[in-house]
């Protein structure tokens, strides 16, 4: 069961940051909104957060069957004079996207579609470069070719200095996004980065509920490890926030606060649950592949762009050049050619960054961390 909103205040260590309802209804009221990766705790939120701020319609693309079934039948239980479309599909395949932008006129384009897990991407940059790169590509290219006003690339703090190949890969996502949607498109381009999503599905909360529930112990991964978290509704009231601020193309950041530390994290819960620590037990099994000990924190060029939301200096990318260099990945993609893969992913950070590229040695207790 999920943490009540007080609930994960109290173990996250402070109040949430909320967007302001009338300008985020003023920007969505009417419009028909297409959000890839619905049926994930990110974009099923999104979806209902467009749905609770006046969207008239929402195209739900998603490739779990069972999770668009869900979505679908939570939004028709709550919003029963909302039109919802469910597309089954990969929205990395460009018939799945023609068919779902060709269910009516669509204002804005949510991508939330990814996949997230840093250990088990480390050994699948194969699938890490194709769904998270190729894919967002091709959505991308849709938009603008749909003419669609507005795209928002959901995306991580592991972009940030890139030591994973889930980092990398999401680096080189936005990359594809501000390439593809240079200044000449009419789409207008908003990528928001945040942190861990407390809660989310498989994440380190639900993973450590289950631990209790089974009388422990939690397994930790270093006893100085710590993230910046996010509610899931937190998170989708920003994300939605940042675009409707209006910019033509922007990067933001999610305020999350101060780091946790996952430890004291784990403690909390425990001791939330009615026991105590010891009782249960904590079992450090080290840092796993692509982790990191801390996340970077935000960049010192940051500017508030709202409450709870930086704007974040723009990395410029020449479409051709990198036109050349996705061509390159996809043709890597498609011969399964892991050597070429993860030389492309470690040349995902740019070549000023002061913080070690990927891939590094993640048993290293001096890096900085994953989610």
């Amino acid at each position: 069961m999920a943490a009540e909103p007080g609930e994960a205040a109290a173990l996250l260590g402070r109040a949430e940051h909320t967007a302001d309802p009338g300008k985020v209804r003023a920007w969505l009221r009417g419009q028909t909104v297409l959000v890839t990766g619905a049926g994930g705790s990110i974009g099923a939120e999104l979806c209902r957060q467009c749905a609770l701020h006046g969207a008239r319609r929402l195209l739900l693309v998603e490739i779990d069957e069972l999770a668009l079934l869900q979505v679908q039948e939570r939004l028709h239980a709550a919003f029963p004079g909302l039109e919802s479309v469910a597309v089954l599909g990969d929205c990395g395949d460009p018939a799945v996207l023609a068919h779902a932008l060709g269910q009516g006129p669509v204002e804005t384009l949510i991508h939330a579609a990814a996949y997230k897990h840093v250990p088990l991407l480390e050994a699948q940059p194969r699938e890490a470069a194709r769904n998270n790169v190729l894919a967002t590509a091709a959505v991308a290219q849709a938009a603008r070719a749909a003419g669609i006003a507005c795209m928002v690339l959901v995306s991580t703090d592991k972009a940030v200095d890139p030591v994973s190949v889930l980092g990398a890969s999401k680096r080189l996502a936005e990359q594809a996004c501000l390439a593809l949607l240079a200044d000449a498109s009419a789409t207008r381009l908003a990528v928001v980065r945040f942190g861990n999503v407390f809660d989310s599905a498989g994440s380190v909360a639900q993973v450590f509920r289950e631990q209790i529930r089974r009388g422990g112990p939690l397994t930790v991964t270093h006893p100085q490890a710590t993230r910046y978290f996010m509610t899931i509704t937190e998170a989708c009231q920003l994300i939605l926030q940042a675009a409707a601020l209006g910019e033509q193309r922007a990067m933001y950041a999610l305020d999350m606060g101060a780091p946790v530390s996952i430890l004291a994290l784990a403690s909390r819960m425990v001791r939330q649950a009615g026991l105590h620590p010891q009782e249960v037990g904590m079992v450090f099994t080290g840092l796993r592949p692509g982790e990191r000990l801390h996340e970077p924190a935000l960049p010192e060029q940051r500017q508030q762009a709202a409450p709870g939301i930086w704007r974040l200096p723009l990395e410029t990318a020449a479409p051709a050049s990198f036109a050349t260099r996705l061509e390159t990945l996809r043709e890597a993609v498609h011969h399964y050619d892991v050597p070429a893969l993860q030389r492309l992913l470690r040349e995902a950070a740019p070549a000023d960054s002061r913080a070690p590229q990927y891939p590094r040695d993640s048993r290293d207790s001096n890096d900085r961390a994953h989610r």
